[in-house]
């Protein structure tokens, strides 16, 4: 998306750019803001789209050194709203209407699988044998569909064939598709203990601050927005945090296990960590530069 500026018709201060899909600059807009804007512009339907058998990366431009905004776990589905014809098309996330720029080869279509993993990180197989290739990489609310045939025992090991977004056949243990539980947002983050930071990352392969809330409150059934100050703005101001509140910084959020101890994604360390706030250096950076704590009341 290009950045308005004087030479274009101003836009709706209240449109919030990561979740409304226009192009001053090009003149298309999405069908929904046809009511919102002036003068002629090209509206767009989105049409469905899901991500394929591997994360899909989403950018802040249709180019693989831009930055990554978010991402999209395999399965998960999304809505094309622009075509660039080149290789790149503009797409939303549908669990938190988020934009960005993803690689057309790397979007395939179909439903929503009927399966969904709950194990942290896991791995899709060519058999049902640990010995087999692997065909897939896979991540806590990775979607897959139920494969053809019954399912198989092998060495005390229950596994069941799957189809993977792409339409590969596969297998995965049962317990990769296990229910969970401890869905509770403080005592599941910490499961997420030493994840790797990763910038606009979604899952324990890597994550942001962000994205590791989002991902434990929807463990949860909570659903949140995407960015930081999204969250903030979605959840109710407390004065007295206690776990499973959400702790607040300029461009950061971390998750409360407590009234002072708090677990976060972080370019600090380059990973999922627990601090008390207020204790060591960085402890106390992060007390004095705290906005406030935010309660799921919904």
């Amino acid at each position: 998306m290009t950045v308005n500026d004087a030479t274009t018709p101003p836009l709706p201060d209240t449109l919030d750019r990561r979740v409304w899909a226009v192009d001053p600059d090009r003149r298309w807009a999405e069908a929904a803001l046809q009511d919102q804007l002036s003068g002629e512009w090209t509206y767009v339907q989105p049409r469905p789209a899901l991500a394929g058998a591997a994360r899909v990366s989403l950018k802040a431009r249709p180019d693989d050194t831009a930055a990554q905004v978010t991402e999209a776990l395999p399965g998960e589905p999304l809505e094309v709203l622009w075509d660039t014809g080149d290789g790149w098309q503009y797409v939303r996330t549908a669990h938190d209407r988020y934009l960005g720029w993803a690689r057309a080869a790397a979007l395939v279509a179909g439903d929503p699988g009927a399966l969904q993993v709950t194990v942290l990180r896991g791995h899709a197989f060519a058999g049902p044998k640990v010995s087999r290739a692997i065909l897939a990489e896979l991540s806590h609310g990775a979607r897959l569909n139920p494969g053809a045939g019954e399912g198989v025992t092998e060495d005390h090991r229950r596994w069941q064939p799957v189809v993977l977004p792409d339409g590969r056949d596969a297998w995965v243990q049962d317990v990769t598709l296990a229910p969970l539980t401890g869905t509770d947002p403080a005592t599941f983050a910490l499961r997420f203990l030493e994840t790797p930071y990763v910038w606009g990352g979604r899952s324990a392969w890597g994550l942001d601050c962000s994205g590791l809330t989002q991902v434990v409150y929807a463990a949860a059934g909570r659903a949140l927005p995407r960015d930081a100050d999204q969250q903030q703005a979605a959840l109710t101001p407390v004065d007295v945090p206690q776990a499973g509140d959400l702790a607040f910084f300029p461009g950061h959020v971390g998750l409360m296990l407590d009234g002072k101890r708090m677990i976060h994604a972080n370019a600090t360390h380059m990973r999922v960590t627990i601090e008390t706030l207020g204790e060591g250096d960085y402890g106390a950076r992060l007390a004095a530069s705290c906005t406030g704590y935010r309660r799921w009341t919904s």
